[in-house]
């Protein structure tokens, strides 16, 4: 029992906003306020990514989390969390990875590719749009088979954010909720089997293996 006599946390909810950091009107933003006890991760510099500083300071904030997390990811978010270290991947117990991001796209995101594309050792949902400008529908499947994840396309939403009119997004909430609800349901978590999932020889580092990206459209974005 903690403080008070309430029981500590079974998981904690972590916002991972993308490049450029998520807007007060962002579904982002308006969860982390109705989520008790959650958490978002504070980037030094949100408009020049630097994929060991995301990283860095990624790992850093779930390893001193109060419990396990459940990632709430969104775009270069998404990104940054497949790129974690071993030792913090242990420390995630789900994942809701919304409108990833392709690092290929835009030169100042560049330092995140190529993008991991080892199977994820927790459960996670990917959540995509059939005309998201940051990545194409069919990449962000790829990204999905190979991180092992469920994979849900919305029609025509954008890049899931508030200029797409996204801002509450009851539907994303619901999906937190029940990835929540699968974790917290359980009296016991059994640490998820990290092993194969990454590199040995490197324990720092996810193991490199790129998603295979499908053909692009001649057009910029």
């Amino acid at each position: 029992m903690g403080a008070g006599g309430t029981s500590p946390p079974t998981v904690v909810p972590l916002i991972v906003p993308g490049w450029r950091d998520s807007g007060a009107g962002h579904w982002q933003s308006l969860w982390a306020r109705r989520l008790p006890g959650a958490l978002r991760v504070a980037q030094q510099d949100w408009m020049n990514p630097s994929r060991d500083a995301w990283v860095s300071t990624l790992a850093r904030t779930i390893l001193q989390a109060p419990a396990p997390v459940v990632i709430v990811a969104h775009s270069l978010g998404c990104i940054a969390s497949v790129h974690l270290p071993r030792e913090a991947a242990r420390r995630v117990h789900a994942a809701l990875l919304v409108a990833p991001a392709d690092p290929e796209r835009r030169a100042v995101l560049h330092d995140f590719a190529p993008v991991p594309c080892e199977r994820l050792p927790y459960r996670s949902i990917v959540v995509a749009s059939s005309n998201d400008p940051y990545c194409p529908a069919r990449l962000a499947g790829a990204y999905a088979r190979a991180w092992g994840s469920e994979f849900l396309r919305l029609p025509d939403a954008g890049h899931i954010n508030v200029d797409s009119g996204h801002g509450e997004w009851p539907l994303g909430f619901a999906l937190l909720q029940s990835l929540m609800a699968r974790c917290t349901d359980r009296a016991s978590i059994t640490p998820p089997d990290t092993r194969g999932a990454r590199n040995a020889a490197s324990p720092a580092s996810p193991a490199w293996r790129s998603c295979p990206a499908p053909a692009r459209p001649g057009r910029g974005q």
